[in-house]
């Protein structure tokens, strides 16, 4: 089940990878900022490629206002693969356990061609300074994304 707007965002301890170099983040840490946890199904797929470029290539109208994070399912190795074929400037979340999406409700039944499969569905989660839910955008499109974060973070 997805947290809603305005309860406490579920904590976590998670690997970061942040270019080459990776650390343990706990979401607690984190009081005190706004940030954004853009849930994602796999990297160097098509859709999740459109979505993150966009975040990179709208970085100068984010940057300043959140503490942005990708977050998936895929591994360390993965990650830093992604970060550097697209020169993403944020850090991602290497949620191998899938104990983050699970506990933000987005690890779902999804189905493709007639297939039904577990996946993640495209979310994203703002959180204010407090630890607090802020807005919740579910089923985003990789095409919109941006756009509509930038008018949640004003």
């Amino acid at each position: 089940m997805k947290p809603k707007v305005g309860e406490m965002a579920p904590d976590f301890t998670a690997t970061v990878v942040d270019g080459e170099n990776e650390y343990e983040l706990a979401l607690r840490d984190l009081r005190g900022e706004k940030v954004v946890l853009v849930f994602y199904p796999r990297d160097n797929t098509p859709g999740c490629t459109i979505q993150a470029c966009s975040l990179r290539d709208h970085w100068e109208d984010i940057r300043d206002r959140a503490r942005v994070f990708g977050v998936s399912a895929d591994s360390v190795a993965s990650h830093r693969k992604f970060i550097s074929k697209k020169d993403l400037p944020y850090p991602l979340i290497a949620d191998v356990d899938k104990s983050i999406v699970e506990s933000y409700g987005v690890w779902v039944e999804k189905s493709m061609m007639g297939k039904r499969f577990m996946g993640i569905e495209r979310s994203t989660f703002v959180i204010d300074e407090e630890g607090r839910l802020e807005a919740v955008l579910e089923k985003v499109s990789p095409m919109s994304h941006t756009e509509k974060l930038l008018k949640v973070l004003g």
